[in-house]
C-alpha cells in the first residue's frame, strides 16, 4: 500500500473509540523543531507625564535618536527627559510565524522611571539569539499598575506601573526556518519522560497506522514515519496528535515546600511497617525588670535588676504505627488522627525516609 493510500485509509478511520482517562498525543508531547523563539530589544518610551527616568544611558539613547533625525544637540547640554524612559522590549515568536503577522510585546523600564502609564513606545527592532532582527515594535502601552505620591513624600503603588504590554505591538519582519517538512519522520518529545509512556505511544500509533510506523529512541523521543509532501504531512500530523494514549503512572513522590508548609503526597506512595513518636518542646522566657531607687541623699544611682523566668513545657509524645503497604488514604487518616501540624508531618516524613520506610522520592522545594 502506498503512503498516499495509507493516509486516505487513516482519515477514513479517524473516529475511533478511545479509552477513558486517556490523553491526546498533543497533550503528552511536543513536536521536534516546532518551538517558540525569544526576542528582545532596547528602546525609548515617550509621552510620559513627568514619570520618566534620569539615567545617563537614557540621555545617550535620546541623543543618538535625535542625530538619526538630523538634530544635533549642543555638547554639555543635558535635556530634561522627565517624559522619556529607557525600556527593554521582549516578545515570543511562535512557530510557523510569517512575515506581516503581529505578536504581543512586553515593555519594562530599566531605569528609575516611576511609571510608564500613558507612554508610547518608539520603533524598536527585536532581535533573536543570532542577533538578527525578526520584528519591529511600536505602539501605545497598556499599563495595569499606577501610583500616587503626596507632597510629604508618602506614596502608594498598586501592581507594577513600570511594566506594560502592547497587544499586537510588533510586526514580524523575518521568518524562522522550521525543520518540520524535512526528513522522513516526525519526532515527538514527551513532556514527562517515561519508558512506559513511550512504549504505549508506539503501540497506539502502530495500532492506528500499521506495524513498524513508530519507534521509540528512549524515554523521551518517539519517531513516526511521515510523508515528505508538506500538505500530506499536515493532514498526517492532525491525525497523529489526536491519537489517545494512556500515560504511565508517575513515580512515587512526596513534595514538601518548607516555606509555605505545603505537602503533596503522590498516589503511589507507600510506607513500610514503622512506629513513629513525635513531641514538641516549648521554651518560654519571661523578663521582669525591677527598678531599684537609692535612698534619699544617699548619692547612689538608679539600678535595674533583671529577673528572668524560664519555663519548659513538653507536650506528650504521640506515637502511631504504620502498617505494611500503607496507602495514601491511610497516611492521611493517621496524620489527621494525631492532629499533626504541617511542620510535624515534614519531620515525620524526613525521618521515615532516612529510616528507609518511605517508599517514595522525597523532594524539598
Amino acid at each position: 500500500m502506498s503512503l498516499r493510500r495509507l493516509i486516505v485509509w487513516v482519515l477514513a478511520l479517524a473516529v475511533v473509540s478511545a479509552p477513558v482517562m486517556a490523553d491526546r498525543l498533543k497533550d503528552l508531547s511536543r513536536i521536534k523543531g516546532v518551538r517558540n523563539n525569544q526576542l528582545v530589544g532596547y528602546g525609548l518610551v515617550v509621552g510620559l507625564d513627568g514619570t520618566g527616568d534620569k539615567a545617563p544611558f537614557t540621555n545617550q539613547t535620546f541623543r543618538n535618536m535625535m542625530n538619526q533625525f538630523g538634530v544635533t544637540l549642543p555638547e554639555g547640554v543635558n535635556p530634561n527627559l522627565a517624559n522619556v524612559a529607557a525600556v527593554t522590549v521582549s516578545a515570543t515568536l511562535p512557530p510557523f510565524a510569517k512575515a506581516g503577522q503581529e505578536i504581543d510585546i512586553t515593555v519594562s523600564s530599566i531605569g528609575n522611571a516611576d511609571s510608564l502609564r500613558g507612554g508610547t513606545l518608539l520603533m524598536t527592532p527585536l532581535k533573536g539569539a543570532d542577533n538578527n532582527v525578526y520584528a519591529m515594535a511600536q505602539g501605545s502601552l497598556v499599563v495595569g499598575g499606577f501610583g500616587a505620591q503626596g507632597q510629604d513624600g508618602s506614596r502608594i503603588t498598586v501592581n507594577v506601573p513600570s511594566v506594560g504590554r502592547i497587544p499586537n505591538g510588533a510586526t514580524i519582519e523575518r521568518e524562522v526556518a522550521s525543520p518540520f517538512s524535512q526528513g522522513d519522520t516526525i519526532t515527538f518529545h514527551l513532556l514527562r519522560p517515561d519508558f512506559t509512556t513511550a512504549r504505549r505511544v508506539v503501540e497506539a500509533v502502530n495500532d492506528r497506522l500499521g506495524p513498524d510506523m513508530a519507534y521509540a529512541h528512549d524515554a523521551t523521543s518517539v519517531s513516526v514515519r511521515a510523508p515528505r509532501d508538506p500538505s500530506q504531512r499536515v493532514s498526517f500530523l492532525s491525525i497523529l496528535e489526536n491519537i489517545e494514549v494512556d500515560p504511565a503512572e508517575d513515580a512515587a513522590k512526596v513534595v514538601i515546600n518548607s516555606r509555605t508548609g505545603t505537602i503533596v503526597v503522590g498516589q503511589n506512595v507507600q510506607v513500610s511497617p514503622a512506629a513513629v513518636t513525635h513531641g514538641n518542646l516549648t521554651v518560654t522566657i519571661q523578663e521582669n525588670p525591677n527598678v531599684e531607687q537609692p535612698n534619699p541623699f544617699a548619692g547612689g544611682d538608679t539600678a535595674i535588676e533583671q529577673d528572668s523566668q524560664i519555663a519548659i513545657t513538653e507536650e506528650p509524645a504521640r506515637m502511631f504505627k504504620f502498617g505494611p503497604a500503607v496507602t495514601l488514604n491511610e497516611i492521611v487518616q493517621a496524620v489527621n488522627q494525631v492532629g499533626a501540624a504541617p511542620g510535624d508531618v515534614m519531620a515525620v516524613l524526613e525521618a521515615l525516609k532516612q529510616a528507609g520506610a518511605l517508599r517514595a522520592e522525597l523532594i524539598v522545594i
